[in-house]
């Protein structure tokens, strides 16, 4: 499973998050705490925004812990909202564009967990993005399927709507698949370049971790799948089947459950 990092509030230099704290995104890169997979070296991703709508990007296949041109950009830039991911392949290939975060307009998603038995129905997921988006599948990623499903369901105007359809449907072809580790989880971020979102839920009671953190002395939101300092105290842990919107200082937590049962049907 991989890791991530987001941040949205006050400019802030990414290295704060990424590089400098005790269990940094990039220190978790090689030694995770709260996850199956130790180490996350099948490349890394960072969107960030400035004074565009549309984030910046950078990718690339390399061990986190390995590139010095990330730490420089970490060091260098600030930004009021980023996502940042650590990647630890469920099975495809180790390439640029499998790496996390995926960019849609000025939408950013990054994802942590896997829909089980994805090859069984790849062709038939692809599919279900719509024509509108589909010039943007880079990847065979089951994640950047979800994101592009989702747009094609409304995420512009209802983000936990599309993404709970999104996953509903995903959810369905992998129970139909008959694959025994037809399994779905997602510890999800994603952005619209002004919110921030989350998710955290799974089909069995094995959702991948997720926190969140109000930081007085930035005046902003830390979102993380694992707490990238030594003091825990301060972290609020999401409850599975969480939607979580993150705007100015306020945080909206509400159930998040894709009516799976009807789509299975």
């Amino acid at each position: 499973m991989c890791r991530w990092a987001a941040y949205l509030g006050q400019p802030l230099f990414l290295s704060e998050i990424l590089t400098a704290p005790a269990h940094s995104l990039i220190h978790q890169s090689r030694a995770a705490a709260q996850c199956k997979t130790a180490i996350n070296a099948d490349g890394f991703g960072l969107a960030w925004y400035d004074k565009r709508p549309e984030p910046g990007l950078y990718r690339d296949v390399y061990p986190a812990w390995s590139d010095p041109n990330l730490a420089a950009i970490a060091h260098q830039v600030q930004s009021r909202l980023f996502l940042a991911h650590v990647r630890a392949s469920t099975g495809t290939a180790t390439s640029r564009n499998n790496c996390h975060p995926f960019v849609q307009g000025r939408w950013s998603f990054m994802h942590n967990g896997q829909v089980g038995g994805f090859e069984q129905f790849r062709k038939s997921a692809d599919m279900l993005i719509d024509d509108r988006f589909y010039a943007n599948r880079r990847g065979a990623t089951d994640s950047e399927a979800l994101f592009l499903i989702a747009h094609g369901l409304g995420l512009e105007d209802d983000p936990r709507a599309a993404m709970e359809e999104a996953v509903s449907r995903l959810q369905g072809m992998a129970a139909a698949s008959g694959h025994p580790g037809a399994l779905m989880r997602c510890t999800a971020a994603l952005s619209d370049g002004v919110r921030l979102f989350a998710i955290r839920y799974a089909s069995d009671d094995l959702s991948p971790s997720l926190y969140y953190q109000w930081n007085a002395s930035w005046q902003g939101w830390a979102v993380v799948s694992e707490p990238y300092g030594e003091d825990e105290t301060h972290w609020v842990a999401v409850p599975p089947g969480s939607f979580c919107t993150f705007e100015g200082d306020r945080v909206e937590v509400v159930p998040f459950a894709p009516a799976v049962a009807s789509i299975a049907a």
